[in-house]
């Protein structure tokens, strides 16, 4: 979970409490209700495209895992913007353990999120294969 002291931006705390919320209930339509109409997302992956439907964005991105909790550890904010780092400790699909860190920038119409990129180590996802462990 974040440190109540370092998101100061009612906006920015209810993304963070909504993630972490849908991580443990799974529920993307909720998650996307925080989320304007025309609201695009981005998520630098293997994949790398914008994608307009933001329900199955996220719906996409939590059936990688058995389980997933993200913890917040810095935010910048700005007056339609903020940008949160963060740590993410999960179980894929496939049992496999894994830790990766990275940085979401999300851009605000208002009360609603227009605009989310996320960054982070892909890498930690691929398989490593058991004659290079």
């Amino acid at each position: 979970m974040a440190d109540d002291t370092q998101i100061s931006d009612d906006r920015a705390r209810t993304f963070a409490d909504g993630l972490q919320t849908f991580e443990k209930d799974g529920d993307a339509a909720a998650f996307a209700a925080l989320f304007a109409d025309d609201a695009t997302t981005q998520r630098l992956d293997a994949r790398g495209e914008r994608r307009g439907e933001v329900e199955q964005f996220w719906q996409e991105y939590h059936n990688q895992f058995e389980s997933i909790s993200t913890t917040f550890h810095n935010v910048v904010e700005g007056s339609d913007e903020f940008a949160l780092e963060w740590t993410s400790d999960a179980r894929l699909t496939d049992g496999r353990p894994i830790q990766y860190r990275g940085v979401t920038v999300i851009t605000l119409d208002g009360d609603k999120i227009s605009k989310l990129r996320t960054y982070y180590d892909s890498a930690q996802f691929a398989a490593i294969p058991a004659d290079t462990a």
